[in-house]
Formats: C-alpha cells, structure tokens, sequence
C-alpha cells in the first residue's frame, strides 16, 4: 500500500509498505477512506516531537471502513464506518479508568497512532484497542462530519469541559485555526454569555463572522483593551490557548480575570516561562495536557442531532496520491486553508 511516512527532520516521502496485519486479538484493520492533516503532523515535520519514530506512517485524523477484527473485539464489526480516536487507550489501567486516557500506561497509550506506530495518511491502518478506539459513524452522518471525530474535535470538546464554563461567563479562545475553531463549536454548547476569539489574520476573522456572526473577533493587538470592554470582572473568566505561541501565552494569562481558568489546548514547540511575579496576585488556574479524546461517542451523537458541523472547516480536497501538495498548502497556510480532506483513491 502507499503511506506517507517520516524519513528525517523535515522530511516526508510517499512509501510503498505491506498492508498493516493483526498483532492483537485487541487490534482492528481499516481501510482509510478519508484523513487529514493536522499541525502536529508539521510539529512531527519540523522535529519538535521527540517521541515520534523515523519510519511510521504519519497521520491520526482518519475515518474509515473495519475490514478486520481480532478475536477479543467486540465493538465494531467488518464493513462498519468509523471514526479511529488520536488516542490509543487500554481502557483498564488507572489512568484510563479516571477518564485520563492520554496517560494510559500501556507502551502504546496515548498519541501513538501516526507518532510511534503506523498512522492513517495511508491506504490502511491497524487500531490497538478497537473497542476503546473505533466509534460507529451514525448512518446520517457523512465521513466529511465525522473526520475531525477522533482528534481535533475531540479536543476543542476536552477543552470546553474542563474549562468549567457557566452560562455567565465570557470566554476568551486565543486562536481561529483548526483546533480553536472546534473548541469554539464545543464552548458554543455551554451557552455562555459571550466568547471572544483572538486571531491575527483577518481571512479567518472573516470566515468566524461568515459563520458564527454571535462571536465576537478581535486582534492580538487589541486583544487585552478588547476584552476589558467586553467582560466585567477585569478580563475574562475562561481563557482557552489554541493558538501555540510565546506571544498568546502571554496573552491568555493577560486576559484572565483574578481566579479565572486558563485552558492551555496548544501544543508549543518551545518552552513557555510562567512569569509568577507578574501573575503574583491573580490567582489563576492553568489546565494544560493533551486531550484525553474519550467523549467520542458523545460528540458524534452531537453532531448526528445537528448540534455540532465541522464541514466548514474542510476548504481543501485531494487525493492521497497528492497528498504532497495538500501539505504544501497547509503547511504555507495558502488559499485560504483551514483543513484538508485526503480521500482515498
């Protein structure tokens, strides 16, 4: 089959392989029938993931078709539509009994799909742990719904739950990318009283008024000015971090008000300074961590209800065979992109 795979720092190379096969009775073989890239795929790219492994297939945003199960599966079957979760998650250890299953203590938890064993940006993948991993697509609900399921939307839905949101709060979401867009979409369903997205490139300020005309849009100029007008506590009482720079840290805990939550959804490739003495005072609390991407069964029983559409997102579509040239794009953020749809052959 063809796979996408890492080579070296800064290189990506389209690769004949075999066809993924059983190693666990746990384990599921499916056919890819769509993916996506995601910026962690680029931080993979640019060498700022040290765990990732010279030689895998990238990719963990797919959705697909189960074309094999090992014996002790028992969620899904063959010919079942899927979506396959970012995260691999035994399901019985302490962590993923406490609902932390990007911290399962199994040698494959956590981010390991497209990371440390064979991803989706190929013709087929093998899923550790099905039964926690795979999610029936309902009949409804088109894979162009269900293809950000597993990982991003997962992930703005993580990251709206544990930001605590109350009906009277204003919430601050730094970021109108991919991943800050879903958490958007997922913070909507609180019903708090405003958000306010912070976003440098007037394209996507543009395409968040086209489509969500009750958020309000900002710069990161006027972020903090902007939020003191719109809040009334001296900032805003929830602030989620999606964007991934020096520069928007700095921002989110700016904007916060005294005692306000600080969701930190980013993924950096450098470290941050929590500047204390300047924080002294304000009381704040920080959530960070990868997203533990368990609520995918929620989030698709959303979305088949009409409460949650992703499909704007999807701006771009190629092939896997032009897979090359979806990633030039995304990676130059050209044309406009937000996220791109790879279809299977």
């Amino acid at each position: 089959m063809k796979a996408l795979t890492y080579i070296e720092h800064d290189k990506f190379a389209m690769i004949d392989k075999q066809k993924p096969t059983l190693q666990n009775p746990q384990d599921a073989i499916v056919r890819v029938t769509m993916s996506s890239i995601c910026t962690s795929d680029l931080h993979i790219k640019h060498g700022s993931v040290p765990r990732a492994v010279p030689g895998i297939t990238v990719g963990h945003e797919m959705v697909g078709i189960v074309e094999q199960i090992g014996d002790e599966v028992m969620s899904v079957c063959p010919g079942d539509r899927v979506t396959v979760n970012v995260e691999t998650f035994c399901g019985g250890c302490f962590f993923c009994k406490h609902g932390y299953v990007n911290n399962c203590t199994d040698p494959n938890g956590g981010w390991a799909l497209g990371c440390r064993i064979d991803g989706g940006q190929a013709e087929y993948v093998r899923v550790p742990f099905a039964d926690q991993g795979l999610n029936r697509i309902p009949d409804s609900v088109t894979d162009e719904q269900a293809l950000f399921v597993g990982d991003i939307l997962a992930t703005g839905f993580w990251a709206a739950r544990i930001s605590e949101i109350q009906p009277e709060d204003t919430v601050l979401i730094i970021g109108a990318g991919p991943t800050g867009i879903c958490t958007l979409l997922c913070a909507m369903l609180q019903n708090p009283k405003a958000i306010i997205v912070c976003e440098k490139e007037e394209e996507r300020r543009l395409f968040l008024r086209k489509h969500y005309p009750k958020v309000l849009a900002c710069t990161p100029e006027e972020c903090e000015a902007y939020v003191l007008a719109h809040s009334e506590h001296g900032g805003a009482d929830v602030v989620i971090e999606a964007a991934g720079t020096k520069d928007t840290f700095e921002l989110a805990w700016k904007c916060a008000r005294p005692n306000a939550i600080v969701t930190v959804v980013a993924l950096y490739e450098e470290a941050q300074i929590l500047p204390l003495p300047q924080m002294y005072g304000k009381n704040l609390t920080f959530k960070t961590g990868g997203v533990d991407g368990c609520d995918c069964g929620e989030i698709l029983s959303l979305i088949e209800q009409g409460k949650i559409d992703t499909t704007p997102l999807i701006t771009h579509r190629f092939p896997l065979s032009e897979i090359n040239e979806a990633y030039r794009i995304f990676e130059n953020r050209l044309d406009g992109v937000i996220k791109i749809a790879v279809t299977a052959e």
